[in-house]
């Protein structure tokens, strides 16, 4: 393999989340020279979870590498879970590389050509275990781009006293919502369907219910935002327009895979079906050989299929079949 800039590995895997770390683990174990980039910190999407978030999966089904995951409740917090994945990511010495973020990919014969912010890297196998949370779906209104527009949300403590309106009605919108209604926002809710979620964690649910019901928070019904100004936002509900006072919109209605980056790289997906991208169910190989795809990012937009735990498993599937790769070429004495 010709070299570039010194930079040549064995394998690249593009986003170091847990099913990234997951990947560079079982790289570990194969003895294959790695890289992990990763365009945040460690775990980024989950150091960009709220502060005070609690996982709907218990500490076990979170583990990877053998890594004990010892939390203080079944379930733990965000805070635990940042400090065990720092532990992993120690205990594995693993290669990683932050604030890096690729820029571009192309295939070179029988190696892919890496370009990051930083440097060229060249491999023979690439992993995309980029996951979902970097690019939030928006809403498509004016007004969407004023600096009281967030798609993210850390803690409470900013909005205290302020005019807040929640958008969306899943796990994360009804957990901001309470919590900024506990500690002292006046909070309003604009929800598209006539009820909230029906995959709300089972002990949030009659939390929010009858926050709703009792007026406590007020909730917008079969209702979507229609613009947002400085000081108001115009909601358009099913008895006409609302004009209500505003200070911040805080839209949590989900997040997407990065499909522009895939469909630059060439890999094929299905528009028509949640633009699932055309991997081997086996293998989790894409069309482009070589290339494979690991975690959420495998679903497509069916963003809640895949977690942590049903898809740490996908790191063992890609690392055994490079191996058999590996073995293969060897074989022809091609490796």
């Amino acid at each position: 393999m010709k070299q570039i800039d010194d930079q040549v590995f064995d394998l690249v895997i593009v986003g170091g989340g847990p099913i990234g770390m997951a990947c560079a683990i079982e790289a570990e174990k194969k003895k294959l020279n790695y890289i992990v980039i990763e365009k945040g910190a460690l775990v980024n999407s989950l150091f960009n979870f709220p502060t005070n978030m609690t996982f709907f999966s218990t500490s076990k089904l979170l583990e990877i590498g053998g890594v004990p995951f010892i939390s203080h409740s079944e379930k733990p917090t965000r805070r635990e879970a940042l400090e065990y994945f720092r532990r992993v990511y120690d205990a594995w010495n693993l290669n990683m590389a932050f604030y890096e973020e690729v820029e571009n990919l192309k295939k070179l014969d029988e190696s892919f050509i890496i370009t990051t912010s930083h440097r060229k890297i060249q491999a023979k196998y690439v992993v995309l275990a980029t996951g979902f949370y970097g690019q939030e779906k928006k809403m498509d209104v004016p007004g969407e781009n004023l600096d009281k527009v967030r798609h993210y949300y850390r803690e409470a403590h900013p909005y205290i006293g302020q005019d807040i309106l929640v958008v969306g009605a899943a796990n994360s919108a009804c957990d901001v919502a309470l919590e900024l209604f506990h500690k002292g926002s006046n909070v309003t809710m604009v929800i598209r369907g006539d009820t909230i979620n029906k995959r709300v964690k089972y002990w949030i649910r009659p939390n929010i219910e009858n926050r709703i019901k009792e007026g406590s928070i007020k909730a917008f019904f079969n209702s979507t935002v229609e613009s947002i100004h400085p000081d108001f936002v115009i909601i358009k509900t099913p008895n006409g327009e609302e004009k209500i006072p505003n200070d911040y919109v805080l839209a949590m209605t989900g997040y997407t895979p990065d499909f522009t980056f895939l469909d630059n790289l060439g890999i094929e997906r299905n528009p028509s079906d949640s633009n699932l991208p055309d991997v081997d169910p086996d293998t989790l190989e894409t069309n482009i050989e070589n290339l494979f795809l690991a975690g959420v990012i495998v679903a497509g937009n069916y963003t809640s299929k895949l977690f942590i735990e049903n898809a740490r498993s996908h790191a063992k599937v890609i690392l055994s079949e490079i191996l058999e790769k590996e073995k293969y070429l060897e074989s022809k004495g091609l490796a």
